[in-house]
């Protein structure tokens, strides 16, 4: 027990001792509190160094959100939505807070849509560009220039009636007439090139 209270007293005087010998806080920069971002900038441009100035100013940006207006009040600008909200004091109320975190909720909604939209129109677009290089394809005229045309026979201009032939005209219609001719001839007595030759009769000796 005495043992236990020995080491008590100990720690008390070690911690007493490291109380009374930590250097002490350091004081704010500034002679009195600031209002706003404002004032605070105007304070932090009496530092007697630059690096000094510099600090002061950052630490006025993180203690101030809120910019003074012309006309009165303080603007709050919000860089993600690229936008200013008015707000009643050199920093947003948390109900001010609340209203620009659903107008970022809304920004980022309407940037969302607008992508779509995009993509959207991107594409119809292309496929009107598709619908169109396929019409006009299926309009083209074939290309006929390589193929041949087939030659008409003999028989088949014989059968080619004149343009300027009159109608039942005599030269006109003897052409089809003897080619009729010629072909019942070959039905009744066949072709001539098929029938065999006469053999030659020998001379009587």
């Amino acid at each position: 027990m005495l043992a236990s209270r020995h080491q008590i007293v100990l720690m008390a005087a070690l911690i007493g001792c490291a109380i009374v010998s930590s250097p002490p806080a350091r004081a704010q920069w500034w002679s009195h509190k600031p209002a706003d971002f404002e004032e605070c900038a105007d304070l932090a441009e009496k530092a007697p160094t630059k690096e000094a100035k510099s600090a002061a100013l950052s630490e006025c940006n993180a203690k101030f959100a809120g910019r003074r207006k012309p006309g009165g009040g303080y603007a709050y600008f919000d860089f993600m939505q690229n936008r200013s909200f008015d707000i009643a004091g050199p920093n947003p109320t948390p109900e001010e807070q609340r209203q620009i975190d659903e107008q970022y909720t809304a920004y980022l909604e309407k940037q969302r849509r607008s992508r779509i939209a995009a993509a959207f129109a991107a594409r119809q677009q292309q496929l009107q560009q598709q619908a169109s290089l396929k019409s006009e394809a299926e309009k083209a005229p074939p290309n006929t220039a390589g193929i041949a045309k087939p030659h008409a026979s003999a028989s088949d201009l014989k059968r080619v009636k004149p343009a300027g032939c009159p109608r039942d005209s005599f030269s006109c219609e003897w052409p089809r007439l003897s080619e009729s001719l010629n072909d019942l001839k070959k039905a009744l007595f066949g072709s001539p090139s098929s029938k065999s030759p006469r053999p030659k009769q020998g001379m009587p000796g």
